[in-house]
C-alpha cells in the first residue's frame, strides 16, 4: 500500500459529506470544488480506480460519480485523455466565480518596464544548465543571507568596469529586487527621515514608509536632485544616471555636493541605477558610488536588462553596514533563490550578459529615435540622452490623458509623481519605449502623436 501511494499522481483534496451517501457526497464535493474555483477549468482529475483507492470506495462508485458530473457539464471525458474539469459557462454564476481582470490597453507607453519579450531564453537555459552541472550540492541547501559568492564575484567585476562601482564580494548583499533592498535599508534607519526625489516614485516612498522612516521631498531640477534641500535628512535617495520621470542627469556640481553633505553629516545616499546600462549619446555616466563609497549605498538590479520576473537585486554597502543588513535580511526571507544567482553569475562570467544588454541598447536607442521622429521639432522632448522613458512637455496633462484614454492609450504623467499635487507643477508626459513589444510599438507611437497633434490643433 505504501508503493501504492508514493505514485499516486495527482493529488485531490476532497471531503465527501459520508452522511449524504458514497456517491452523492462524492458529487456534491467535487461540484462544489468546480464551483468554488478549487478545480480550474482544464485541471486534469485522478484515473477512477486511484481515486477509488484514495477515498476508500469502489471504483463504480467513483465511475458514477465521474458520469454524473460529466452529463451535468461540470466535467469532460474523452476516450484516452481522461476526466477534465470543464469550461466555465459564460452565464453570470461562472462570472462570480472568475477573478477580475483589467482591460489591456490597445497600446502601451507606460514607463517602468523593459520589453520582456526580449528575454535571452537560450542564452539563460544554457546559463542555467551550466550552473546546475557544477553547483556543489550545498547551493540546494540555506544559504548566506548575503547571496552566493559565485554572483557576488561576479557582480563586483561586472560592475567595477561596467559601472565604476567600488565592489568587492563581502560588500555587496544580493537581494530579490530594488524594492527589498530600500525596505532593508530604511529598517536599518530605524525610522529615519529619508529625503527622496520631486518628482520622483510613489511608491517607492510608501516602500519607505511602510518600513518606518519619514519621507521629505528631494526637489528635482534641470540639474538634478538639490543637496541642499537635504539638509536634516538622514538618508537621500537618487537616481542620478538618469532621474526618474524628469529624465535629468545629475549635474557634476550636484554630485559633489551631495558626497560632501553625507561626509558633513555622516549620512547616507542610496544611488537607484534602474538603467544605467541604457546610455545613447556619450559615454555612460559613472556611478555616483565611486566618488564615496564609504557614504553611497549603491542598488542596482536585472528587472530592466533581463527582466522583472527574475527578482535578482544588488547592494553594494559601506563596510559598517554590510552586517546590519545581512542581519535584517536573514530575519526577513533567510536568502534569495540560488539557483537563479547561479545562472547570473554564468552569464556575467561568460559575457553572454553584456551581449544582451548592448544588443537591448541598440533597440532602445532606435525606439528613442523613432518617438523624436514621430514628435518633430513641435514639441520639447527632455531625458533622452539614456534609459527607457523620456519626458514630454504639454500644456495640459488632463485634457492628453482624456484623449489617450479615447484612443486606448496608456501613458505616464509628471501628475503621477509628485510628493504634493499643485496648480503650479510643471505638467508632461512620461513615455516608455521599453513596454511595448517591437512590432507593437510603431502603432503606440502614431496613437501617441495623433493624440499630441489634436491637442495641438483644438488649443
Amino acid at each position: 500500500m505504501d508503493d501504492f501511494w508514493s505514485g499516486v499522481g495527482v493529488d485531490l483534496h476532497l471531503e465527501p459529506d459520508a452522511g449524504a451517501g458514497r456517491r452523492a457526497g462524492l458529487e456534491r464535493a467535487l461540484r462544489d470544488a468546480v464551483r468554488e474555483g478549487r478545480l480550474a477549468p482544464g485541471t486534469r482529475l485522478p484515473a477512477t480506480r486511484r481515486l477509488a483507492a484514495e477515498l476508500g470506495i469502489s471504483r463504480g462508485t467513483a465511475k458514477a460519480a465521474y458520469d454524473q458530473l460529466v452529463a451535468e457539464g461540470y466535467l469532460t471525458a474523452r476516450q484516452g485523455s481522461g476526466t477534465e474539469v470543464a469550461p466555465l459557462p459564460s452565464d453570470g454564476a461562472a462570472a462570480a466565480v472568475r477573478a477580475p481582470h483589467a482591460r489591456a490597453p490597445r497600446f502601451d507607453l507606460r514607463p517602468g518596464s523593459p520589453d520582456v519579450g526580449t528575454f535571452p531564453a537560450a542564452a539563460w537555459l544554457r546559463a542555467l544548465r551550466r550552473a546546475i552541472a557544477t553547483a556543489p550540492s550545498l547551493a540546494y541547501d540555506y544559504g548566506d543571507p548575503r547571496g552566493r559568492i559565485e554572483l557576488r564575484t561576479a557582480l563586483s567585476g561586472y560592475l567595477g568596469r561596467a559601472r565604476g562601482v567600488i565592489a568587492p564580494p563581502e560588500r555587496i548583499v544580493i537581494t530579490s529586487g530594488y524594492v527589498q533592498g530600500l525596505a532593508l535599508l530604511t529598517r536599518v534607519l530605524d525610522g529615519g527621515t529619508v529625503a527622496m526625489e520631486d518628482p520622483g516614485l510613489a511608491f517607492h516612498r510608501e516602500v519607505v514608509r511602510k518600513s518606518g522612516g519619514t519621507v521629505v521631498p528631494l526637489p528635482v531640477d534641470e540639474r538634478g536632485a538639490r543637496a541642499d534641500a537635504a539638509a536634516k535628512a538622514d538618508a537621500v535617495v537618487v537616481t542620478p544616471a538618469h532621474q526618474y520621470p524628469t529624465g535629468v542627469t545629475l549635474h557634476p556640481e550636484r554630485r559633489r555636493a551631495l558626497t560632501d553633505w553625507a561626509r558633513a553629516r555622516d549620512g547616507l545616499i542610496v544611488e537607484d541605477d534602474y538603467d544605467g546600462e541604457f546610455r545613447y549619446d556619450r559615454q555612460p555616466v559613472g556611478a555616483l558610488q565611486g566618488m564615496a563609497p564609504g557614504q553611497v549605498v549603491y542598488l542596482g538590479t536585472a528587472s530592466k536588462t533581463l527582466g522583472p520576473a527574475l527578482r535578482l537585486g544588488w547592494m553594494v554597502l559601506p563596510p559598517h553596514l554590510v552586517d546590519a543588513v545581512a542581519d535584517i535580511k536573514l530575519h526577513s526571507d533567510h536568502h534569495t533563490e540560488s539557483i537563479g544567482q547561479l545562472a547570473l553569475a554564468e552569464m556575467i562570467d561568460s559575457h553572454a550578459y553584456d551581449r544582451h544588454v548592448r544588443a537591448c541598447r541598440l533597440r532602445y536607442r532606435r525606439r528613442r529615435d523613432r518617438l523624436l521622429d514621430r514628435l518633430g521639432t513641435r514639441r520639447s522632448v527632455r531625458g533622452i540622452a539614456a534609459g527607457l522613458h523620456a519626458l514630454v512637455e504639454v500644456d495640459d496633462e488632463a485634457e492628453v490623458l482624456a484623449r489617450a484614454a479615447h484612443e486606448g492609450l496608456a501613458i505616464g504623467h509628471l501628475g503621477d509623481h509628485w510628493h504634493a499635487p499643485g496648480a503650479d507643477r510643471p505638467q508632461g508626459l512620461v513615455v516608455g519605449y521599453g513596454t511595448p513589444r517591437e512590432r507593437a510599438y510603431p502603432e503606440a507611437l502614431e496613437a501617441l502623436g495623433r493624440v499630441l497633434d489634436a491637442v495641438r490643433r483644438a488649443g
